[in-house]
C-alpha cells in the first residue's frame, strides 16, 4: 500500500514511517523541509505539486500541525489554530481533486477536545467536550476549539469516496528521544517525578505500539469513520503514573510540585501547565466496541517495556531506537 503522511518529521510520524515501512509499504512523507530521498515539499496551507501524490495513494495520515510543547502564548496558539486547519484544508481540496482518491484519510486530532473532569470517563458516545467547564482557565477553552475546528475542517471536505477518521489521540509513549516518555523518565530519573498540583488529574496516553496497530486497524476497517479516541482503556491518576514511573526506573524519591512549582518548571521546559494539569480521562470505546486488543491496556506495564527499550537505547549509541 503507498501512504501518504502530511507532517510526517515529527515523534509520531517518525515511528509510523518506521513501522510501515518495515511491513514492506510505500511512504511519502510531505514536509517544510525535504532532506531525503521518500519526502516532498509542501507548505502545509497551498494547493500545489505534492498533491500529484494523493492521487492514487491507499491512505493519507495527515499529522500536520504546529507541536503543542510551547509556552501558550497568543501568537502559539494562533499558530496551532491555523497550521492545522489550514494544512486539513487543503489536503481536503487534493483528494477532492485526485482522480484516484485515497480511499481511507486518517486526521489527526486530540484527546484535549473532552472536557477536565474527574467523575467519569470520556468515550465518543457519551465524552464531554471541554471549553464550559467552571473555573479553567480561558486558554484551556482556546486549546479544545482549536480541537474542535480541526475535526470540523475535516469533516467540511467535499470527499465523497474517501473514508474520513478523525484521531482523538491522547499522549503517544516511545522511547524515542525528545518524546514525551523520555522527557518524563528524565524527570523521574532526577527525582522530580513525583504529583503534580495534587496528582488528582488524569492521564490519558497510548503505547506506540498499540498506536501504529491501532492506525493499521483503521486503515483496514472500512465501517470505521467519524471520531475515534485513540488511548489505552485505563488511563490514571498522574500521582499513580508518576508512581509507577519510578518503580520502573528503581526511583524511589519523586518530589512533589504544587500548581506554582508546576508554572515555573513549564517555563523552564518552555512548555504549558495545561499539559499537566487538565484532567485528560479519555476511553478507546469504539475501538474496543469493533474488537481492538491493546497489547499494553496498564501503564506499570508499558512503563517497564519502555524504560527497558529506553536504556538500551541511551546504552547503545548505534540501537534503532
Amino acid at each position: 500500500m503507498k501512504f501518504v503522511i502530511p507532517g510526517g518529521t515529527g515523534q509520531v510520524g517518525t515511528m509510523l514511517e518506521r513501522a510501515l515501512r518495515a511491513d514492506g509499504h510505500e511512504v511519502v512523507i510531505l514536509t517544510r523541509t525535504p532532506a531525503r530521498p521518500g519526502q516532498i515539499a509542501w507548505d502545509g496551507r497551498t494547493y500545489g505539486p505534492w498533491a500529484e501524490q494523493l492521487d492514487g495513494a491507499d491512505a493519507v495520515i495527515n499529522l500536520a500541525g504546529r507541536t503543542v510543547s510551547c509556552r501558550y502564548t497568543p501568537e502559539n496558539l494562533r499558530q496551532m489554530m491555523d497550521s492545522r486547519v489550514d494544512s486539513t484544508r487543503v489536503i481536503g481540496e487534493a483528494i477532492a481533486a485526485a482522480a484516484r482518491p485515497p480511499r481511507v484519510w486518517l486526521q489527526m486530532s486530540t484527546a484535549t477536545v473532552y472536557a477536565h473532569r474527574f467523575d467519569a470517563p470520556n468515550d465518543e458516545a457519551t465524552g464531554l467536550i471541554g471549553g464550559t467547564e467552571p473555573g479553567i482557565p480561558d486558554y484551556w477553552e482556546y486549546s479544545v476549539r482549536i480541537a474542535r475546528n480541526w475535526e470540523t475542517a475535516q469533516q467540511d471536505a467535499a470527499t465523497p469516496a474517501t473514508r474520513k477518521v478523525a484521531l482523538r489521540t491522547a499522549m503517544v509513549l516511545s522511547p524515542d528521544r525528545g518524546g514525551v516518555f523520555d522527557v518524563l523518565s528524565r524527570l523521574t530519573r532526577l527525582g522530580l517525578g513525583g504529583p503534580v498540583g495534587g496528582g488528582r488529574q488524569y492521564v490519558s496516553w497510548i503505547h506506540e505500539h498499540d498506536f501504529v496497530r491501532a492506525v493499521r486497524f483503521l486503515t483496514d476497517r472500512e465501517d470505521l469513520a467519524g471520531p475515534v479516541n485513540l488511548a489505552a482503556p485505563h488511563p490514571l491518576p498522574q500521582a499513580q503514573l508518576a508512581r509507577a514511573l519510578r518503580r520502573a526506573h528503581r526511583t524511589p524519591l519523586g518530589l512533589p510540585a504544587t500548581r506554582w512549582m508546576a508554572e515555573l518548571g513549564a517555563l523552564a521546559l518552555r512548555t504549558d501547565t495545561e499539559l499537566l494539569l487538565k484532567s485528560r480521562r479519555v476511553v478507546p470505546g469504539r475501538l474496543l466496541a469493533a474488537g481492538f486488543s491493546f497489547d499494553y491496556p496498564d501503564f506499570p506495564y508499558a512503563a517497564h517495556e519502555l524504560t527497558a527499550r529506553r536504556r538500551h537505547r541511551v546504552t547503545a549509541p548505534g540501537s534503532v531506537r
